[in-house]
Formats: structure tokens, C-alpha cells, sequence
């Protein structure tokens, strides 16, 4: 099963253990995607149970984007995660 990449707008289909496509994966700096490594466990997106530090990078991740691409980050996904607590 794959999903989209997180990158706002982007409709490339991804590997479910994969954050973004190739593309917008390198163009993220190392830090941001040391940092997503760093907070994925597996299994999160099947049990739709991502933790608050995962969510954060992964937001931080979108803007960095967004900003890059000239629009608005779509974070709801990672609101809505983060709103839960």
C-alpha cells in the first residue's frame, strides 16, 4: 500500500515507510531528514499513532518545503495528530 508524498500538493505515489518522494526528500536538508529518521517507528502509519516529536519534524519538513515552493503548508494531518493530547 503507498500513499502520497507529504510534500503539500505533491501527488507521487510513495512506499508507506517513505515520508516524501525522491524529490522533495533531497531537497530537505539533512538535519530535517535526520530528524524524521529519528522519530518514524515503524508501523505508526498502519496504526495511525505517529508520536508528537515525529509530527513536529514532519511539520517542520512541510514548510520547510512549502517555503521553498512559494505556498502555504498543508499541516492538518499533523495538527489533527498533534490536537489529540
Amino acid at each position: 500500500m503507498s500513499h502520497h508524498c507529504h510534500a503539500t500538493n505533491c501527488k507521487i505515489n510513495v512506499p508507506p515507510e517513505m515520508f516524501m518522494c525522491r524529490r522533495h526528500w533531497f531537497s530537505l536538508p539533512k538535519q530535517l531528514r535526520d530528524k524524521i529518521w529519528k522519530t518514524y517507528r515503524k508501523g505508526q502509519c498502519d496504526d495511525m499513532n505517529p508520536s508528537n516529536a515525529y509530527c513536529l519534524a514532519a511539520k517542520e519538513c512541510l514548510k520547510f518545503i512549502a517555503d521553498k515552493e512559494g505556498i502555504v503548508p498543508d499541516t492538518r494531518l499533523y495538527d489533527m495528530f498533534l490536537a489529540r493530547e
